[in-house]
């Protein structure tokens, strides 16, 4: 009996650690990764964006996973719809 006892006494740390860590950093990860796929999937032409690399540009077309971005005058790039890291300026079209 005493070694049951003492398996369960380890293993109530060892479940209330990874509980704790779920919550601090599996939980929260997992809420940005879903507001990160719904900005993507919301772009729209004439939002501004930026890249994971940095390159800011303005939306001339979506198309299912990838967008086309105008970085300067007659200059249009497409990239990924992964690739958008964040919206800085959300505009409607008209």
């Amino acid at each position: 009996m005493p070694t049951e006892q003492g398996g369960m006494s380890m293993l109530m740390p060892m479940i209330l650690i990874f509980a704790i860590f779920y919550l601090l950093v599996f939980r929260p990860q997992k809420k940005e990764q879903q507001n990160k796929q719904k900005i993507r999937e919301g772009l729209k032409k004439n939002d501004e964006v930026v890249t994971v690399g940095g390159i800011h540009g303005t939306v001339v077309l979506t198309k299912e996973k990838t967008v086309t971005l105008r970085i300067d005058d007659n200059v249009k790039v497409e990239f990924d719809k992964e690739s958008i890291a964040t919206v800085v300026n959300s505009k409607t079209e008209g």
